[in-house]
């Protein structure tokens, strides 16, 4: 079954090594195959990976599109292991990570990762505000 794909004017898509710009009017493009496929929206830059989640979904997008993905598991692994030291409670987000890039199926640890993002913002969020203090009893 061909993956069905409505692409905004302008808007890109690689597919494999390809990065395909649609031009001034909507496409509707059909796709079969096994390349690796990602939306504009979906890619995130190596110079935009600035926390440490985000390079946990950088690597694993660089698996997703790389012919021989092994070669980016010991910058992956080393990062999750950090990521996990600093904040235990992105543990479950990242066993299931694990899991889908033990599988193959590296899209899917993609959509997990994403996943990971919103709980790291949430961490950050956290961080950001000031705790209450406690009242005291006079």
């Amino acid at each position: 079954m061909a993956l069905i794909i409505d692409l905004k004017p302008g808007e890109k898509i690689l597919i494999g090594d390809a990065v395909i710009t649609n031009d001034q009017q909507r496409t509707r493009l059909h796709i079969s195959g096994d390349a690796p496929i990602l939306r504009e929206k979906d890619v995130m830059k190596e110079e935009d990976a600035n926390t440490p989640c985000k390079k946990i979904y950088f690597l694993v997008q660089c698996m997703y599109l790389a012919r021989a993905p092994r070669i980016y598991f010991d910058k992956y692994f080393a990062q999750v292991k950090e990521v996990q030291n600093a904040a235990p409670t992105t543990t479950l987000f990242i066993m299931k990570i694990n899991d889908m890039i033990i599988e193959g199926t590296f899209y899917k640890a993609m959509k997990e990762a994403r996943e990971l993002l919103l709980h790291e913002e949430e961490l950050i969020e956290n961080v950001k505000q000031p705790k209450a203090r406690p009242v005291e009893a006079v």
